[in-house]
């Protein structure tokens, strides 16, 4: 796949040769800082899971794992908390205010948190003021990330044309992957090369430093890249509105509530093989964490790779059947993949990589299909808004939920989980309309 050969076989209907030649150097531009940026501000998101026994650990009394763990992973879910008010704050303000201005906020505010979070003492230092500051930290990621979906993804898919809008969509799942991919990458590398000691003393604490230099890298690119056309014309012919929320609420309640049906299966599927399935078949098997990260590591090579291709699949066959084939796949599958879960790396690595290529059907289409649903005076907050309260009540709480049903006995059901949230998304998807074709203001 070439990214500019792709984007130079697309451009908007807007005029001749010239000026198609010239909006085309701006789409890979903006693909490219868009993707980037967000790349690096997922690092931190994704470190906090990857290290949740470490920070376990580190930030709460020693004595009981379990109850440790589960606190930590509280506090991963209380982030989600935040998310839906990111949303409704940030997505508003990219709407009056333009894509890259809030995007640029978005970045500026994970990094910051990073650097909190690397610094902050641990609680034999400083007791209780020490899970306090990582409450406080994540918040503000949660914050961030609630907004950070919604800019991003209507600043890639405005700068498409219409026949490559799941193509350039996708580029904000293969951000979110690749972010995902470089934290993998990083508690492999610290996970192996330092002994126990070094990792939990200040291991751990590096990689979230380098997250957060990766942060003012997409600070950089971010500030240097243009906003969009649909938000310019929107702002142009005085569509702009003073309150977007209320108006997503008002003027499109059906879309809002089918973003939220699209989500509830992504996410929950999402967090679970994408994010913490190392941790939680660590917990469970008793596999090296250093063995399911490098599964997860490859599996994420692969992940990363095949995303554009299943979004230019999406532009091809259409919405619907790319994102029914993903979820019908977790109902039937579900129960075989999470019973084969072993102790080995070939135990592992098959039941991630086959999860994470049925993901594939929701990651290529989630931000193209939300935005589909949007004109663009609303589309920021309606892609955030109901994404991140999804987001919040089933993917933040999915490591919890996963790590409390095994303490509780009743990891075996876990596949039930999977199977109705995955089933619920079916239905929305198949009942929906396709919006491939659709025009886009």
């Amino acid at each position: 796949m070439n990214l500019k050969s792709d984007l130079a076989a697309t451009s908007p209907a807007t005029g001749g040769a010239p000026a198609r030649q010239k909006l085309n150097a701006k789409q890979r531009k903006a693909i490219v800082a868009g993707t980037i940026g967000n790349t690096v501000e997922w690092v931190d998101w994704a470190l906090y899971s990857i290290f949740a026994k470490i920070i376990a650990d580190e930030f709460f009394p020693k004595g009981n794992g379990a109850v440790a763990l589960l606190s930590t992973l509280a506090v991963f879910a209380v982030g989600f908390v935040m998310r839906p008010v990111g949303a409704a704050v940030l997505g508003a303000y990219a709407d009056r205010h333009g894509r890259k201005k809030g995007m640029t906020l978005t970045v500026a505010l994970m990094a910051g948190a990073g650097f909190v979070i690397a610094i902050t003492p641990n609680y034999e230092q400083i007791g209780v003021l020490s899970p306090l500051l990582l409450l406080v930290a994540r918040l503000v990621q949660g914050f961030s990330a609630g907004g950070e979906f919604g800019s991003s993804s209507a600043f890639l898919v405005e700068s498409a044309a219409r026949g490559r809008r799941a193509f350039a969509g996708s580029w904000q799942q293969v951000s979110v992957a690749g972010g995902v991919l470089i934290a993998s990458l990083l508690g492999t590398l610290t996970t192996s090369a330092l002994s126990d000691e070094a990792l939990h003393s200040w291991g751990w604490r590096v990689a979230f430093v380098f997250g957060g230099l990766l942060g003012l890298v997409g600070l950089w690119l971010r500030v240097s890249v243009e906003d969009t056309e649909s938000f310019a014309r929107s702002q142009d012919s005085g569509r702009t509105r003073t309150n977007p929320v209320k108006a997503m609420f008002v003027e499109h309640p059906a879309a809002t509530l089918r973003v939220v049906g699209i989500t509830i299966a992504g996410t929950l599927t999402y967090y679970i093989w994408v994010n913490y399935l190392p941790t939680y078949a660590n917990l469970t098997t008793g596999i090296p964490l250093q063995t399911a990260l490098l599964s997860q590591t490859l599996c994420l090579v692969v992940f990363v790779i095949a995303l554009p291709f299943a979004g230019l699949l999406s532009d091809r066959i259409g919405r619907k059947p790319t994102m029914a084939a993903f979820a019908g796949g977790f109902v039937v599958l579900a129960w075989p993949l999470l019973h084969l879960l072993g102790d080995s790396f070939w135990t592992l690595f098959p039941v991630q990589l086959v999860g994470m290529l049925l993901i594939l059907g929701y990651s290529s289409n989630c931000a193209v299909i939300m935005a589909e649903q949007f004109p663009a005076e609303v589309r920021a907050t309606g892609i955030a808004l109901p994404y991140a309260l999804a987001v919040a009540v089933f993917g933040g709480t999915a490591p919890y939920v996963t790590t409390w049903m095994h303490e509780s006995g009743h990891s075996g059901l876990l596949w039930i989980y999977v199977s109705v949230a995955s089933l619920i998304s079916l239905v929305v998807y198949l009942t929906m309309p396709e919006t491939k074709d659709k025009d886009f203001k």
